[in-house]
């Protein structure tokens, strides 16, 4: 099992989004988790372009300081929502590897995590989602709190990943070791 880490980047994580405490204790517990039982911990940043001040190079486009990756942890660039798209490499990395479960944590829940829970459905994976690691804004449509609940809750729960508690999201990455 792998622990992905998902567009957790400076300039979008911070107390807008829903149950930012929470959501950010949750991640660094099952980094500092995955880390002691030796599950591979991988992170996925979105670039927006030159210019969008969310790119390389931009300091809102570095992983928040409080889930930084150590050295040799890997780390994918994608342009597209599902982390598991062809163009980012980290879907050949993961067969390389013979790697079929992938525990998801991160930003944003209506936009890349899920595109990347259901990606990683149809692609045959395990997707395993520990309750409140990943969150969003509030949108025209949906508050934060809301979306996190119809995602977390109804959507994915059953059809497309496991949800899981933090107790037993913990279990899982140390059943790794």
């Amino acid at each position: 099992m792998i622990l992905l880490v998902v567009d957790t980047q400076k300039g979008i994580t911070d107390e807008r989004l829903f149950a930012f405490e929470q959501l950010r204790e949750n991640i660094k517990m099952l980094i500092a988790q995955a880390r002691k039982y030796c599950a591979e911990v991988v992170y996925v940043r979105h670039d927006d372009g030159p210019g969008t001040g969310f790119s390389a190079g931009d300091d809102e486009f570095a992983i928040y300081e409080e889930f930084a990756p150590l050295e040799g942890e890997r780390v994918f660039d994608k342009t597209v929502n599902s982390a598991l798209h062809e163009s980012t490499g980290l879907s050949q990395y993961l067969s390389e590897k013979n790697e079929t479960k992938i525990m998801i944590v991160g930003l944003q829940t209506n936009f890349c995590i899920d595109a990347t829970i259901q990606s990683g459905f149809n692609q045959g994976y395990e997707m395993i989602v520990p309750a409140y690691a990943n969150s969003t804004f509030d949108s025209d449509y949906m508050t934060k709190d809301v979306c996190y609940h119809y995602y977390n809750d109804f959507l994915w729960y059953g059809r497309y990943a496991k949800c899981v508690s933090m107790e037993e999201a913990l279990g899982l990455l140390a059943e790794e070791k």
